[in-house]
């Protein structure tokens, strides 16, 4: 017999759900008829011959899926006894470089040295942090976790502590953790019940109990906050976004919004973080690399429809607008097709 708590998802949301998961809402993906050897081999000669081949490698690397570009590389160096991803680096230059070699990063690996850079310096990266540890699931936060350690012989857990503080740092260590649940079940006696201990601990006492706050919307799974957020509007009579506002500040907030953002709709929270990456002076290519390169297999095709409709104009013409050069034309290969 059922458990009356829990409801399942809908055939529909649930097939929504599980395409995501399994990454087919993505833009790239294995090439048919694929060969690492001939891949290795072709990539070599573009770079080792007089000038670089671009076209050549935009078009390997941009029609392989990452498993496969994987394989290229443990070619490459086989044949060549050295690393594809220094040899890119020695032959190219500027944010085409850096996408070029992201393109040929294993992708916790690229998660981990993304985290790095957000943490390295004067400094800190808030933003980036948020968004790769609210964008993550489990299993890829754990994964992350060990390249981490792996690439720079520190914990990651160690880094963030020593690099923020406060509310803000207990969420970020219990996002990186990887403990949020993953199911698709929901329960709706917890989600009544969640909805008031959030009501509890922040507009109804006097003063905020910000831990409470961390908890629930750290490790709830999505659908299970989607539907404690719809009973805390009847509860409070406000949404959840502007409670957060009100009670909480700085980081943590910023976090806390991410997370509801995320909880609702990930690709909406990342197409706000492409326009932002692409509007005004100045292109934010940290944030844009990491995005297309880290989602092209995930929910890209999603981000690009939210982008279009939150924006009005496609991803695929604010990157040619915003770009230039081999690097415009791999972004747009990447983000595969105007909308």
């Amino acid at each position: 017999m059922q458990n009356p708590r829990v409801s399942v998802i809908s055939r529909e949301r649930w097939d929504i759900m599980a395409s995501i998961w399994v990454g087919h809402r993505g833009t790239m993906r294995d090439y048919p008829g694929f060969s690492a050897s001939v891949d290795a081999e072709a990539i070599h000669k573009a770079i080792r011959g007089i000038g670089t081949d671009e076209k050549t490698l935009i078009s390997i690397l941009t029609e392989r899926s990452n498993a496969q570009r994987q394989l290229i590389a443990k070619e490459y160096q086989a044949a060549y006894g050295k690393e594809l991803k220094d040899d890119l680096k020695g032959d190219l230059s500027g944010h085409f470089k850096c996408l070029m070699v992201a393109l040929v990063t294993p992708p916790a690996v690229f998660d981990a040295k993304q985290l790095k850079k957000s943490m390295k310096g004067t400094g800190t990266n808030e933003d980036a942090l948020i968004e790769i540890l609210t964008t993550r699931t489990s299993r890829q936060m754990k994964e992350i976790g060990q390249a981490y350690y792996t690439v720079y012989k520190k914990s990651l857990g160690d880094e963030i502590s020593s690099e923020t503080s406060g509310d803000f740092r207990k969420a970020l260590l219990t996002l990186a953790d990887g403990r949020r649940d993953e199911g698709l079940k929901v329960d709706e006696q917890l989600a009544k019940e969640d909805a008031q201990i959030l009501y509890n601990a922040g507009e109804n006492k006097w003063g905020t109990d910000e831990d409470t706050f961390t908890e629930i919307l750290c490790l709830r799974s999505f659908p299970q906050l989607k539907l404690t957020f719809d009973e805390y509007r009847n509860i409070s009579q406000k949404d959840i976004e502007d409670s957060i506002k009100g009670e909480l500040s700085g980081h943590f907030e910023d976090l806390l919004l991410a997370i509801v953002c995320c909880a609702r709709n990930t690709p909406a929270f990342l197409a706000k973080r492409l326009h932002q990456a692409l509007k005004g002076a100045g292109t934010d290519e940290f944030t844009l690399n990491r995005i297309m390169v880290s989602r092209s297999e995930i929910d890209l095709l999603d981000i690009r429809a939210e982008f279009k409709k939150q924006y009005g104009y496609s991803l695929h013409s604010a990157i040619k607008s915003d770009t230039s050069g081999d690097y415009a034309i791999t972004l747009v290969k990447i983000c595969g097709g105007d909308d």
